[in-house]
């Protein structure tokens, strides 16, 4: 079981380490048969452990949740092993997958995790009603994925695992982004 206060100390963590702004991103904890999410407008940096929202998976997130929220509720109805999932705007990851196409990391570690990180395309006037449909059948295969211009997601069987996705996705980028301006690529 992912309980708030761990939530609430890992979704500070994607702030202070840059995979987040002060009020993006979300994370969630499966509970039994439902799950605990960040509430929508969360700042991580005054963010409480008591103010994540319970949310039952069999209904309609409640008032206050993340906008995300039925995102991570589909995520979590089609992959039965999810516990926990994190949303984060991972800065390198997010710009070197601008043009859509899967990103393929360079490093040992980038290739071991996720040899290529799909990537989906969700017009951004439409993301709230196709987005949870799109992201939660790329996430039945994958660890993790990138919405193009928006983001990481990213799901573990535990917490850490799902921040271990996001932070190695990040790092990965970076280095390929690195390496680019370096000119080795």
């Amino acid at each position: 079981m992912v309980t708030r206060h761990d939530l609430n100390k890992y979704y500070q963590w994607l702030r202070q380490y840059g995979y987040n702004d002060s009020h993006s991103g979300n994370i969630s904890g499966r509970d039994g048969a439902a799950m605990w999410i960040s509430p929508t407008g969360a700042c991580a940096d005054t963010l409480e452990s008591k103010g994540f929202v319970a949310c039952r998976l069999a209904d309609q997130p409640p008032e206050g949740a993340s906008g995300d929220a039925n995102l991570h509720l589909a995520i979590y109805r089609q992959n039965h092993k999810a516990q926990a999932i994190i949303h984060s705007h991972c800065p390198h990851a997010v710009a070197l997958t601008l043009n859509g196409e899967g990103f393929v990391p360079l490093d040992f570690e980038g290739q071991l995790y996720f040899p290529v990180v799909p990537v989906i395309t969700v017009p951004y006037d439409v993301y709230f009603e196709q987005a949870a449909e799109q992201v939660a059948k790329v996430l039945a295969d994958h660890p993790v994925c990138i919405v193009r211009g928006h983001g990481v997601y990213a799901w573990g069987e535990t917490l850490n695992l799902a921040y271990k996705w996001t932070c190695s996705l990040e790092m990965s980028a970076k280095t390929a982004f690195i390496a680019r301006q370096a000119g080795v690529l």
